[in-house]
């Protein structure tokens, strides 16, 4: 098995775990900031655990240290989003917002990274959005402003994940997965004062909610993050976020399964969800078409002893 493969299994199984999040998110009856700080509190005590993570650590530079605490800062406004979106509308509607994300990571990621743009990643891009008009058309009136926070979920998504895949490289994944759940920790908590219907949000959760957030917390934030910071050494910020437009089919179906929410939408959303993973499975196919071809032309290009 190759390193290349290797991640792509890695990414499909933080995505197949951060279906669930969408699914607990609606479960746990927190609103949406203090669901987000306890999460990212409880990732960021368990990793102060581990000895790995303050190795990592001491190994950064402060520059580095900043970028990472930044980027943490980000990644807690896109989760707040999301869970706004699934509050204010359902679970499905939020996830499936996330398919959006390739089309903004094709336009920042070349930004960020520094190289050029391709054509083809705009293609597929393009090709998601008649399957996000479905499921816009698709979603009740009422919960058309959660789709716009969704989106806006989708775009910030698209800006850690690009600053993610630039500087990955400079730190160890629990180090830098501390970081920036810490980052989130104290920011939320700097603004919660100022923010209405957040007086509660440093009380103890009920049993129902604690036990949800430790599995939010533990099987669908810590390990998939941090597995995802691994496997994005190996793969584009674009192959990541197109793999991601899987996370709303395991929400979608989890939330039928629990919630029933078939019943809230009507059949065009599912509609433009199915266009939405034609166009994942259609990417995947030709980028393994294409390394096929470039394997074989380059078993028959001569070496430089044959000329």
């Amino acid at each position: 098995m190759t390193s290349q493969t290797r991640a792509l299994l890695q990414i499909h199984f933080c995505v197949f775990l951060w279906g669930f999040t969408a699914i607990l998110g609606k479960a746990i009856t927190l609103p949406a900031l203090p669901l987000v700080w306890w999460r990212m509190l409880l990732v960021t005590a368990a990793l102060m655990l581990i000895r790995k993570f303050w190795i990592g650590l001491r190994k950064l530079s402060w520059r580095v240290i900043a970028i990472y605490l930044g980027i943490g800062i980000i990644v807690a406004i896109h989760w707040l989003s999301f869970y706004g979106s699934i509050k204010l509308s359902n679970a499905s509607v939020a996830a499936t917002c996330m398919a959006l994300t390739p089309l903004f990571v094709a336009f920042i990621e070349p930004l960020f990274v520094g190289r050029r743009f391709d054509i083809r990643e705009l293609f597929f891009s393009v090709a998601v959005i008649p399957g996000v008009a479905l499921v816009v058309g698709g979603t009740p009136a009422q919960m058309r402003f959660g789709l716009a926070v969704g989106v806006l979920s989708a775009f910030l998504a698209a800006v850690f994940g690009a600053l993610n895949k630039r500087f990955v490289e400079h730190g160890a994944p629990l180090s830098v997965t501390g970081l920036e759940m810490a980052a989130g920790v104290v920011s939320l908590s700097l603004i919660a004062p100022v923010l209405p219907g957040t007086t509660t949000m440093f009380a103890l959760p009920n049993r129902h909610d604690a036990i949800l957030l430790v599995l939010l917390a533990v099987g669908c934030t810590l390990v998939p993050f941090a597995l995802s910071l691994v496997a994005l050494r190996q793969l584009s910020a674009f192959t990541t976020a197109l793999a991601l437009n899987m996370e709303p089919v395991y929400a979608i179906l989890l939330a039928i399964a629990f919630f029933g929410e078939q019943r809230q939408l009507m059949p065009v959303f599912y509609a433009g969800v199915a266009i939405v993973i034609a166009v994942v499975f259609s990417h995947g196919f030709l980028e393994r078409r294409k390394k096929g071809t470039g394997t074989q032309k380059a078993h028959e290009r001569p070496t430089r002893n044959e000329c």
